[in-house]
């Protein structure tokens, strides 16, 4: 059962999604095009009016409007929606996953500490969500949105662990983050054609979160994006979608499998491990 106190963080998670993921579709929509995320104002691509405050809710707005601009009825997206909605949920299952450990702490620097790592998965919440619609897009990963990310990892989770005084799972993120990175890089070198740079820096940053969390979660992390690629890929095969020579955006599968990892991989690493007598 739920207690009140998780029940709230999920929510205000929620919530706190939804307004983020209002944000991301700009981020989706600018970072790509080189544009400011900050200035002009939102406006509707059909008729440059401005869009108002009211207008711009997230979810609500959209649906109040019946997927038209006020202004000259021009069709929105349907994706400005499903990415604030599918934002408000993620947060919603982060908040959930990592908010019990707030609740159980049993000191206020271990609750601090807590804290900290909820902001930094909920930080990377975001940049997945954003980084896999514009990998979709364009078939790229913005240095403009990867490379912060090293800076905001680091320290909010360098400032978890100096809260909890426990500085191994910081240690463990960084060899994480090298040993991903090295690996992507190596793949790159042999094969250019199927793996970017941009595939290469988004692998550091996974193997900072990953490794934070443990050997399981980097290890599921890592290998799980290769299988769900592969998975799909054979599928747009089978029904001749693409060709053997045809590529697909591996970032929304390294970001998917590394989620994948975050919820499951120190358990099924534990349980594998188990089989054999073994303990990580």
């Amino acid at each position: 059962m739920i207690d009140v106190f998780t029940l709230g963080i999920t929510v205000c998670g929620g919530v706190l999604g939804l307004l983020i993921g209002s944000f991301l579709n700009v981020v989706i929509y600018r970072v790509p095009a080189g544009k400011s995320i900050v200035s002009p104002p939102s406006a509707c691509p059909n008729c440059d009016h401005e869009i108002a405050w009211y207008d711009n809710i997230p979810v609500l707005s959209w649906l109040m409007l019946r997927g038209r601009c006020r202004d000259c009825h021009a069709l929105i997206s349907k994706r400005y929606p499903l990415v604030e909605l599918g934002t408000g949920v993620f947060f919603a299952a982060v908040s959930w996953g990592f908010g019990r450990a707030i609740i159980q702490s049993p000191t206020a620097s271990a609750a601090w500490a807590a804290t900290l790592v909820l902001v930094a998965f909920l930080y990377l919440a975001a940049i997945s969500v954003a980084l896999a619609a514009i990998d979709l897009d364009v078939h790229k990963l913005p240095n403009a949105i990867v490379l912060p990310s090293y800076l905001v990892g680091v320290v909010l989770l360098a400032a978890a662990s100096s809260a909890a005084g426990d500085f191994w799972p910081l240690l463990r993120a960084g060899i994480g983050l090298a040993a991903l990175f090295a690996g992507y890089f190596l793949m790159a070198l042999i094969s250019p054609a199927g793996m970017g740079l941009g595939d290469v820096k988004l692998a550091g940053v996974l193997g900072l979160y990953l490794g934070w969390l443990g050997w399981g979660a980097l290890a599921v992390g890592a290998f799980a994006a290769f299988i769900l690629a592969g998975v799909y890929s054979a599928v747009l095969l089978l029904r001749r979608r693409i060709t053997r020579k045809g590529g697909i955006p591996f970032g929304p599968w390294m970001l998917a499998g590394a989620w994948l990892g975050v919820a499951t991989g120190n358990l099924a690493f534990d349980g594998y491990l188990s089989l054999f007598d073994l303990k990580a």
